[in-house]
């Protein structure tokens, strides 16, 4: 009994650590491109193969930052993209560049950062 106990503990040690992953969006009132990302993907993204790897938190870019995230440069345009592993910045898209260039520029981040995405 105390043998498989330990090897279950084992086992679970070998494992990798899951790491917490998350999408900051950088927003403020009255950004039309906001408004654009918010139209063409707001509805879509926690459906998706990236936005269940990485869920979406939205902060206002006058408002002071969470202390509990690591940013690697102050956060100035909107909308901006900051892709967090572990609270830290992993990398960041700055602008909205279009559905189909945002998706391809997100895979990217994500693959750069080893975040599994699975289908």
């Amino acid at each position: 009994m105390w043998t498989k106990a330990l090897s279950l503990t084992l086992a679970m040690l070998a494992l990798p650590a899951m790491s917490e992953t998350r999408l900051i969006m950088a927003e403020e009132e009255g950004c039309m491109w906001c408004a654009r990302w918010n139209e063409e993907i707001g509805p879509i993204y926690p459906k998706t193969p990236e936005g269940r790897a990485a869920p979406l938190q939205r902060l206002d870019v006058h408002d002071p930052l969470p202390a509990e995230l690591q940013f690697d440069r102050s956060l100035h345009f909107t909308p901006t993209f900051v892709l967090m592993v572990d609270g830290v910045e992993a990398s960041r898209i700055e602008g909205y560049p279009g559905e189909n260039f945002f998706w391809g520029l997100l895979g990217q981040m994500l693959i750069a950062a080893a975040v599994p995405v699975s289908q």
